[in-house]
């Protein structure tokens, strides 16, 4: 794996941070409290996640938690760096990180709304339907207007996703109304799993993409159109497209 510790720190709010690397073109983040900090996931490996941590100190003494806004590697399996420590996650990511050899002991579970109090700041936690993967969820920053999104929302050059967002845990059908609750959240800065900070508009985007990708799957399924045909009626580049429409594996 390339270990790219060319990372830079953005703020997107007052104490609250984003971390950029070129690799995967990846996005992390840091709220900080008056009594502890919440460190929104934690990059690829342990040797990430050490360079990850070491960043985090060069901001912040203070005692760190960890969420894990899903399972996949680039964002999860630097977390042995933070430990021991407080790790929340939804328990679909913690099920998929045990059955990958990669998960810590089961630590903080989130099933609905979860408020974590980091002294003086509240960030909210919420899974907001099977979407990205069966265990996504994002992290809402209210006092700064700031929404940690993970891989629900993308931003990459030329568009709103890749090909790699629509992995076989991915449930296309439920997409689009989980990005309808994180617009409800009225956040005014969305951080993508990858890409630049974006505004709500990002997630409209997406949506939008996502609830044209569904109506051109149903229309292939129903043999109304062909592959190139659905392509061609795409506002996705192809292999996106043909990522997006192609079954799940069971």
């Amino acid at each position: 794996m390339n270990h790219d510790v060319a990372g830079r720190w953005i703020e997107l709010g007052d104490g609250v941070f984003a971390r950029r690397y070129s690799e995967l073109d990846l996005c992390v983040g840091l709220v900080l409290g008056s009594e502890r900090c919440l460190v929104v996931d934690t990059r690829g490996d342990a040797e990430q996640g050490a360079e990850l941590a070491a960043a985090v100190r060069e901001i912040t003494s203070l005692p760190w938690t960890v969420v894990l806004t899903h399972d996949h590697y680039d964002h999860a399996y630097g977390v042995p760096a933070f430990l021991p420590c407080p790790v929340w996650a939804h328990p679909n990511c913690w099920e998929a990180l045990r059955d990958a050899g990669r998960a810590p002991v089961p630590d903080r579970s989130v099933e609905s709304d979860t408020v974590l109090d980091l002294g003086g700041r509240r960030v909210v936690l919420r899974h907001p339907d099977v979407a990205h993967t069966a265990g996504d969820l994002v992290v809402h920053v209210p006092d700064a207007g700031v929404l940690f999104a993970g891989d629900l929302v993308e931003h990459v050059p030329g568009g709103s996703f890749s090909a790699e967002s629509f992995g076989s845990d991915t449930t296309l059908a439920g997409w689009p109304s989980a990005l309808d609750r994180l617009l409800e959240l009225n956040a005014t800065t969305v951080l993508p799993g990858h890409g630049d900070p974006a505004g709500p508009d990002l997630v409209r985007t997406c949506r939008d993409s996502l609830l044209t990708l569904l109506a051109l799957r149903q229309a292939l399924r129903a043999g109304e159109l062909t592959r190139a045909d659905a392509v061609a009626c795409s506002p996705l580049p192809e292999d996106v497209t043909l990522a997006a429409l192609t079954e799940p594996s069971a």
